[in-house]
């Protein structure tokens, strides 16, 4: 099932459970994904639709978001807050795939700086674009850009 009609089904489930937070947040992803399809409706003049690996890089940058609210919140003492924010990231990461652990990422690297022929750091960029092509919402780009630097720096 596509994430969109999975979305649509979270929406009806929590709705019919009467879950006012996760149907918040559900509700939150569908218009941010609908945002996005009319930012690219504009850019490309035709009805867009985004792609799985688009919808993941969304739920991310999500992610993300409620990461360092959560931080701001808690370093703030506002801890009901940060909790809240710990919760959405949970309904949000429901949606992405599994993530990769260390080991998979590691393998994944060596993938794709093998996959890409890359030899130096100015191969960088073509390794990152492999890498989410393949794996896009498997695994946190932000920590993995600094480990294929350092491979490709000739690191372990």
């Amino acid at each position: 099932m596509e994430l969109k009609e999975r979305l649509d089904a979270g929406i009806k489930e929590a709705m019919r459970a009467k879950d006012a937070q996760r149907l918040s947040t559900l509700r939150l992803i569908s218009a941010a994904i609908k945002d996005r399809e009319i930012a690219l409706r504009g850019e490309a003049g035709v009805d867009a639709r985004l792609s799985e690996a688009d919808l993941a890089g969304l739920l991310g940058r999500m992610i993300r978001q409620r990461q360092e609210s959560a931080r701001a919140f808690e370093e703030g003492g506002r801890l009901e807050l940060a909790e809240r924010e710990q919760a959405e990231i949970g309904y949000i990461q429901a949606f992405l795939p599994r993530q990769l652990d260390e080991a998979e990422v590691a393998r994944a690297i060596d993938t794709a700086i093998a996959g890409t022929g890359a030899s130096s750091l100015r191969d960088m960029g073509a390794v990152m674009a492999e890498l989410r092509a393949r794996h896009a919402g498997q695994m946190d780009f932000a920590a993995v850009g600094p480990m294929v630097k350092s491979r490709l720096m000739g690191g372990a």
